[in-house]
């Protein structure tokens, strides 16, 4: 799996403490590496990285994205081989409340990485992420591509823009000949573990845990979603190129990659919401379905993934079906029933990404051969 490039190597993750990261760490560690986390705390309680019982399983430092120094001195000290760079402040509404605090993180931050970087004979590849945010939204139906212009005018949007834009400055000014680096770009991700505020998925696990209706503000709000496990096993097999050097017909270090579900997965709200809850029965949700009948969605943005596909031989692995059972699955292990037993979370963890990485062997893709 990713051609056995991870066994063995030392491997940073920025943000290892949220979701995504986690489950990355999760994964890195299955593939026999040696990880490092760098975040400066747990984003939440619960939180996938404390019950995954990550902290006693890696090399666990706290430290501010925004402080040169310590960033700096991280990844000296640990001196990585690989480094996946996640750490952000992640979440749009959040960004309007303190704008500033949104673009230090995640420009400054993104910025604090790759000078470390530079200045770490270690480090041979470099994988930053940004986000499906980083695209000027125009508004349009079809998928967003790498050439796209970047920029929004949310600040997270536009921090997130800005990351790429000193991400491929970096790559084009002091990389060229040395460490090997791309950029990434994924968005609305649901799955197991996930207990942000304001995301759909985290809010039907808490309410319907508690047996209450799950309220619904938008319902018709669409978006193409997909399993954590997807835009990971691109990062992974991105990296795994760049760390091997691998040299093929197409570009590989200094490019940028859309990661998503295929294009025909644009689920609603409220598609969703009914998609979990047989898991959850006699669980319900309130929304006002027929009062926001027929609405613009106005901020539907989704990814092509041709370059990927293409460069790569990356794809989407999971369905909206299976997308859903592997997410709803995994909340109904963790709120396990009363009087039964929770299973060890880690434990569950690793089996549905070896479950995960079965389904994509079968379709013969080929980091998972």
């Amino acid at each position: 799996m990713f051609a056995d490039a991870y066994r063995g190597r030392k491997v940073l993750v920025t943000g290892h403490t949220g979701f995504k990261g986690s489950w990355l760490t999760a994964w890195l560690l299955q593939l026999g590496a040696e990880v490092a986390g760098l975040s400066v705390d747990v984003p939440t309680s619960p939180a996938n990285f404390d019950e995954l019982g990550l902290g006693a399983r890696i090399t666990d430092i706290r430290a501010d994205i925004r402080d040169r120094a310590a960033v700096c001195k991280a990844v000296a000290d640990f001196a990585p081989e690989v480094v996946f760079h996640l750490a952000a402040q992640a979440l749009v509404r959040k960004s309007y409340d303190d704008p500033a605090a949104t673009i230090e993180a995640n420009a400054m931050g993104t910025l604090n990485i790759l000078e470390a970087v530079r200045c770490a004979p270690s480090v041979q590849a470099v994988v930053c992420i940004t986000s499906d945010k980083c695209y000027r939204n125009d508004e349009w139906v079809w998928g967003y591509r790498e050439t796209d212009h970047l920029g929004g005018e949310d600040p997270y949007s536009a921090s997130k823009g800005c990351a790429e834009i000193i991400a491929h400055s970096y790559f084009r000014s002091f990389f060229r000949n040395g460490v090997r680096c791309a950029t990434t770009r994924a968005g609305n991700v649901i799955g197991g573990g996930d207990w942000a505020a304001d995301r759909i998925v985290p809010d039907c696990a808490r309410a319907w845990a508690e047996g209450k209706a799950v309220q619904i503000r938008s319902p018709w709000a669409t978006r193409p979603r997909q399993h954590v496990l997807e835009p990971l096993s691109g990062y992974l097999w991105l990296g795994a190129k760049l760390l091997l050097n691998e040299q093929g017909p197409f570009p590989l270090s200094g490019e940028a990659y859309n990661f998503g579900p295929a294009a025909d997965v644009n689920n609603n709200v409220a598609e969703v919401v009914d998609a979990l809850a047989p898991y959850w029965p006699g669980f319900a949700s309130e929304m006002d379905r027929a009062g926001q009948a027929g609405m613009k969605e106005c901020t539907l943005l989704k990814l092509c993934c041709d370059k990927s596909l293409a460069y790569l031989g990356w794809q989407a692995t999971l369905n909206f079906a299976e997308t859903i059972r592997f997410t709803a699955e995994w909340y109904r292990a963790f709120y396990a029933p009363q009087g039964a037993a929770r299973p060890d979370m880690y434990a569950f963890t690793m089996n549905q990404i070896a479950e995960y990485s079965d389904k994509a062997a079968a379709k013969g893709l080929a980091w998972a051969n």
